[in-house]
């Protein structure tokens, strides 16, 4: 878990010019929502979408739900205006699709200083670039975008993510060196939640803080995928009452279940109980 212990275990994109989906957003149990002002906009419909944004972020109602508003590439007409209309908005970040390179950090940076930035992390040159957008001045996150990756690759789509591994680790190594929350791609078939779970847990044991969804009928399983189950807590839980009790012996290390439990353990087991807090406290 990234040092931001606040949960994103359902990051829920919803589009921007929708005043409706975003009214129901409200009452959703997602840790987050992504705005979308970009591929879930039609291109005539970019200017209102803005405007709706805009309206319904001032009237707030979020409660914790941490709120991203994902703009237009820098490359496209419509980028500028986007960055202007969020300037002064109560949003926990800016998405940026297709990044490439830190300098597309910097620009997002500039129009709306203090505002932390996050990544879509959807392209090869991205990927391949990874290490350097993490080290980038302001970034907060990644997103995986692996429907426009998946394009660009010309790979297949496997129920194992097998062409996408590479990716998906690279993204997340390079975020978790930096220290940044990073979040799995979307699954397409909102229907079916039992390909929807696999994908989930498959991410879960990569290591992703959570999923990107496209219908809210998939937030409890995300929303239970990411989040530490019962034996793990228990497990956390006896790991450092154990470990508390050897050092008070002088030893270094303890026993659980048969297996050694040293202080990077210990780290671990807490992490994953600060974590199980903050999910029960949203």
């Amino acid at each position: 878990m990234a040092p931001d212990m606040r949960p994103w275990r359902s990051v829920l994109y919803i589009p921007g010019s929708n005043p409706r989906a975003i009214d129901k957003a409200r009452g959703l149990d997602c840790d987050a929502i992504i705005f979308d002002l970009e591929d879930a906009v039609a291109a005539a419909e970019k200017p209102a979408a803005r405007a709706v944004l805009k309206a319904e972020l001032l009237a707030g109602g979020f409660g914790r739900r941490a709120r991203l508003a994902r703009i237009n590439g820098h490359d496209t007409e419509w980028a500028a205006a986007d960055l202007a209309a969020l300037a002064g908005l109560a949003i926990d970040g800016v998405l940026l699709p297709k990044v490439g390179a830190p300098a597309d950090i910097a620009r997002a940076r500039a129009a709306l200083p203090g505002v932390p930035v996050w990544a879509m992390m959807e392209s090869p040159q991205g990927v391949l670039n990874a290490a350097a957008i993490a080290g980038a001045e302001g970034i907060a996150g990644f997103v995986l975008g692996t429907n426009d990756l998946a394009k660009d690759l010309g790979c297949r789509t496997r129920p194992d993510r097998l062409p996408l591994m590479l990716a998906l680790q690279t993204c997340l190594m390079a975020a978790r060196g930096a220290g940044l929350i990073c979040v799995d791609g979307v699954y397409n078939a909102f229907k079916d939640d039992a390909g929807l779970q696999a994908e989930c847990d498959q991410g879960r044991d990569l290591g992703f803080d959570g999923k990107t969804l496209i219908h809210p009928a998939q937030i409890a399983i995300a929303n239970a995928a990411f989040a530490p189950t019962a034996a793990e807590i228990d497990l956390a839980r006896r790991q450092i009452a154990a470990w508390q009790a050897a050092a008070a012996e002088g030893k270094g290390v303890a026993v659980v279940d048969g297996r050694i439990v040293e202080n990077l353990h210990i780290v671990t087991a807490r992490a994953l109980l600060a974590k199980a807090d903050a999910i029960a406290e949203r």
